[in-house]
């Protein structure tokens, strides 16, 4: 589903085929999960193909490279310029981009070892779908701030993610909702969190959580419709009191829930402020607010 025989790939600065790339077995990354990545869309808006938010997104992995001790090997720039050219050598227009950078052989446990950098894309729906969400309070926690970089796309951090989202779906929930270390609610594996309630937004502050992109985004909307948001620290117990919660992310856009454990919200999800929300959002990706320089 992602990729056939005729997909091009950008591998450690050329285009390939998939097929003719070589990762070796012993990478760092693949042994101690010591890499970086962003996950990324682009639409086929009125004015032609536009990543979204590129630059924010870049400016995040550079971010999650430097962090875990190495350097991205290409400029914003260019990575952007790479993203475009990817995408027409391909023939995508509406298609999810995944940047990551890997680490070469390297069997200790430090970073240097060289960067390799490898830009996939495909067309991939919403992650979670397109229907309301039943969600589940994981038993597992987000990782401890102190642990680790918490803000950072670190490919070994996915683990934890992965452990909540087979546990939601082994009792039959959609995706699942994790709490930092105190107890208070984080956000889900693969997606930020706000709930709704008497109009008002409410999200967990950063710190505990990773700072995403379109977490950023519904700032951006909720200010322009006058909406107003709420970051603060609050446990799960206060979910069961609002109106009505949704995810939002990269690769799951912004997407409702429906239920929280046994609780439905009895709010009507077209008549919340997070619906509006949702609309705005596949408005803005829709259409070409920012130049395409590459293009």
């Amino acid at each position: 589903m992602y990729y056939n025989n005729d997909t091009i790939i950008y591998f450690d600065g050329e285009f390939v085929k998939v097929n003719e790339t070589k990762l070796s077995v012993y990478n760092h990354t693949l042994h101690y999960g010591n890499g970086v990545f962003e996950g990324i869309r682009a639409y086929d808006t009125s004015d032609g193909v536009r990543v979204f938010k590129a630059k924010e997104h870049f400016q995040r992995l550079i971010y999650s490279a430097n962090s875990m001790g190495f350097d991205c090997p290409l400029s914003i720039e260019r990575l952007e310029a790479v993203c475009y050219e990817l995408l027409e050598k391909n023939k995508l227009k509406n298609a999810y981009i995944r940047p990551i950078i890997t680490l070469s052989d390297n069997m200790s446990l430090n970073s240097n070892s060289k960067p390799v950098l490898t830009i996939l894309a495909w067309e991939w729906g919403n992650y979670l779908g397109a229907e309301m969400l039943s969600v589940m309070l994981s038993s597992f926690q987000r990782p401890n701030p102190k642990s680790c970089f918490v803000e950072a796309k670190v490919v070994g951090h996915y683990t934890n993610s992965i452990l909540a989202t087979n546990e939601a779906k082994l009792k039959g929930f959609d995706e699942a909702l994790l709490t930092d270390m105190h107890g208070f609610v984080a956000e889900g594996p693969g997606a930020n969190f706000f709930y709704e309630k008497d109009g008002i937004l409410y999200t967990a502050p950063l710190g505990n959580i990773l700072a995403g992109i379109t977490r950023a985004t519904v700032f951006e909307l909720a200010k322009e419709l006058q909406i107003e948001v709420v970051e603060k620290l609050f446990y799960p117990d206060e979910i069961y009191q609002a109106d009505t919660a949704f995810f939002c992310g990269t690769a799951a856009e912004i997407i409702g829930i429906k239920k929280f454990e046994t609780h439905e919200f009895e709010m009507n999800w077209e008549d919340s402020s997070s619906a509006l929300i949702q609309k705005m959002y596949k408005r803005r990706v829709s259409v070409n607010e920012y130049k395409n320089v590459f293009l």
